[in-house]
């Protein structure tokens, strides 16, 4: 429903495809760059738990290359292969998996609950290549060089790296209200371990921008702000939960007209 829902754009952008009267010579190259401001949010009510809620955003590279191709002076289509920074993080006192060190600490009689708790750092740091396709709506501003502009399309995701970061140490407890200690002494929380074979290494969502750009011959430069969201589930399996990645952009670019 939310895929049905999310691509209502591509109506009218397809009657505009073909009633439009267009020069196709026009065509733009361009590279973009900038930050991505990712975080990971929970795959619905009955898929969350203590383990894949609470996180809040990390900061990454965003960039990559596109090329725009002109149907008429207010529509064009752009493409582009991206490098996108996606994950989240948090910081303090969480849960982390039950590990098999401490089940002989459990005590008679009580079941092995499926996490404990601690406090320490963890960052989700999650890499894409991402290409996504926009439908892209832009108006010059009277006669000056400024041109405003909006896109909105869908883009693929293909998962190029994953990594769970954290670091700290601290005691640990069976419970989050700290009621129950764990008898292990301090845990030392400093490692990276690689969760890629943990996810699906394809995505599929929507991102769209608003940008400003400014025109001198062929070329132009422009600065823009966005955001993209991820619609289908990161995690192979259930046992952690589910999370959809989503994230703020900004960025600069260039573009320059090499059909005219």
């Amino acid at each position: 429903m939310k895929i049905q829902q999310s691509l209502k754009w591509l109506v009218p952008a397809v009657v505009m495809f073909f009633s439009s009267k267009v020069n196709a010579q026009q065509f733009d190259l361009g590279v973009r760059g900038g930050i991505s401001i990712p975080n990971l949010t929970g795959g619905g009510s009955s898929l969350q738990n203590p383990l894949n809620t609470g996180y809040s955003s990390r900061q990454g590279p965003d960039f990559g290359i596109l090329g725009e191709y002109h149907l008429s002076k207010l529509f064009s289509i752009e493409a582009m292969i991206s490098y996108s920074s996606q994950g989240g993080k948090k910081n303090g006192f969480q849960a982390y998996p039950f590990p098999d060190e401490a089940k002989p600490v459990v005590p008679p009689g009580q079941p092995i609950p499926p996490y404990l708790y601690a406090d320490f750092k963890s960052q989700a740091k999650l890499n894409y290549l991402m290409v996504p396709i926009w439908a892209k709506f832009g108006w010059n501003l009277g006669h000056s060089p400024l041109r405003l502009y909006v896109d909105a399309g869908p883009f693929f995701g293909f998962l190029v790296g994953a990594k769970q970061v954290t670091s700290g140490s601290s005691n640990v407890y069976f419970d989050e209200g700290k009621t129950m200690q764990v008898p292990i002494g301090t845990v030392d929380f400093n490692r990276t371990t690689d969760i890629k074979d943990q996810l699906n290494t394809f995505n599929f969502g929507v991102s769209g921008n608003l940008g400003l750009a400014y025109l001198f011959g062929r070329s132009q430069v422009f600065v823009e702000g966005g955001g993209n969201y991820g619609f289908l589930n990161i995690q192979k399996g259930s046992a952690n939960g589910k999370n959809n990645t989503g994230a703020a952009t900004a960025s600069i670019g260039y573009a320059y007209r090499i059909c005219k």
